[in-house]
Formats: structure tokens, C-alpha cells, sequence
């Protein structure tokens, strides 16, 4: 699919995410003005393809690390890995997460970063492939948690976030996506654990596992596949 041409940044729906994200790069010692990066990043984020991945998924991510800040050993350098995570999304291809780590490099290396936090912003961005962050990586765990928070919503919510999954894989043809799809929710119910923080796994596992099995169920009509003891399946 050809690079589309995004249409102007609602201004009045994005001026908080543009200030929060100042903020976070003055606090982080940028040598250049925000402002441009920002508003590229949101322009990104704003992409007429997107129906899940939007600007309101930056910001439930970027409100539920900050929920989960004292877990992170560096909170700011996951929020800047939120705000690159899905910048760039095509859903036909499958290399977005090295691209939007690749597009991390280029901006914050030219923000005048140190290189060592341009890499860990970079490397938690590719971590959101598998959202399997290793053993005593804090900021995995916190950046992973925030964007799967969504399984872990009431249904009318859960129900509006896989209805605009559906849509952005509107061009995938209805057998294929339910088979595809029902994949996706057996490996994430194959996870030993579908959060790492205390505060994550609290909130969050317990109703997510009901409505990942729940939408499996709708998909295949097959039950008993909720379970953490399914074997896993990585992808």
C-alpha cells in the first residue's frame, strides 16, 4: 500500500499531547525545539489509516505509564518509547516496530540525546513486537503493561477497541482475519502473565483474559482456551 498523505492535526484535540510532549523533551534535556518533532510525531499519529492506533491510543498509553511510574527505573525514557511505539502503523506490513524505532533514532539523535537513551528508547519500541520484556527490565514491563491495557477494559470498551482493529484490517478478508486473529488472542492467553507490574496484574489481567476468551469464543465458537496454562505460542 503507498504512503498516504495524512490530513492537518486537529489542533484544539492535540494541544495537550503537544505540550505534554514538550514538557517531557525539555525535561529530558533537548538541545532543539520540541515543537517540530511534536507535531510530526502527532501528524503520525493522526493518519487517515488508523482506527485503533490513533491519537487516543497515545494517550491511553501515555496516561497508564503514568499510572505506573514508580514501577519504571526511568519513566521518561518509556514515555518517549510510548510516543514512538506505533508512530509509524501500516497494518499490511509487518516491519512497523523497526521503522518506528528506526524514526525514534533519527528524531531524538537529532534533539541532541545521548546516544546510550536514544538506544534504550529505540530498544523499548522494538520490545513492543512480543511484549515479552525479560526478567528485572522495569521499563519493558511498564511500557508493555500500558499498551496492553486495553484487554484489560469493561466490554462496551474491549468491544469498540477489536471493532476498530477490525477496521484497520478491513482489507483482509473475513475468514482470514477471524483465523489470524484467533491466533493473536491464543498467544496472548498462552502469556504466564499478560501484565509484569503488581499494578497492571491487578487491574488488568483478570478481566482481560475474559474478554480475550470471550472474543475467541465469537471467532472460533470454541471454548476452554483462557486458561495461563495453554501451551505457549510465540509470534
Amino acid at each position: 500500500m503507498p504512503e498516504a498523505d495524512a490530513p492537518a492535526t486537529d489542533a484544539p484535540a492535540t494541544e495537550d499531547l503537544l505540550a505534554a510532549w514538550t514538557a517531557l523533551l525539555h525535561r529530558c534535556g533537548a538541545a532543539t525545539d520540541p515543537g517540530p518533532a511534536g507535531r510530526e510525531l502527532l501528524r503520525r499519529w493522526s493518519e487517515p489509516q488508523r482506527r485503533y492506533h490513533t491519537v487516543d491510543h497515545l494517550r491511553a498509553v501515555l496516561g497508564h505509564v503514568d499510572t505506573l511510574a514508580e514501577h519504571a527505573d526511568d519513566p521518561d525514557a518509556v514515555r518517549l518509547a510510548a510516543w514512538f511505539h506505533d508512530a509509524v502503523y501500516r497494518p499490511d506490513r509487518s516491519e512497523n516496530e523497526e521503522r518506528s524505532a528506526a524514526l525514534a533514532v533519527r528524531a531524538l539523535g537529532g534533539s541532541g540525546f545521548p546516544a546510550a537513551r536514544v538506544a534504550e528508547v529505540a530498544r523499548l519500541v522494538r520490545l513492543t513486537v512480543t511484549h515479552r520484556p525479560e526478567p528485572g527490565d522495569r521499563d519493558g514491563e511498564v511500557l508493555c503493561d500500558a499498551d496492553l491495557a486495553v484487554l484489560g477494559g469493561g466490554p462496551a470498551a474491549y468491544a469498540a477497541y477489536a471493532a476498530a482493529v477490525r477496521e484497520e484490517y478491513a482489507f483482509v478478508p473475513e475468514p482470514d482475519f477471524r483465523a489470524g486473529r484467533a491466533a493473536v488472542l491464543r498467544q496472548l492467553l498462552a502469556l504466564p502473565a499478560l501484565y509484569r507490574t503488581r499494578t497492571a496484574h491487578r487491574r488488568f489481567d483478570a478481566p482481560a483474559r475474559a474478554n480475550l476468551a470471550a472474543e475467541l469464543t465469537g471467532l472460533t465458537g470454541l471454548t476452554g482456551l483462557a486458561g495461563p496454562e495453554t501451551p505457549d505460542s510465540s509470534g
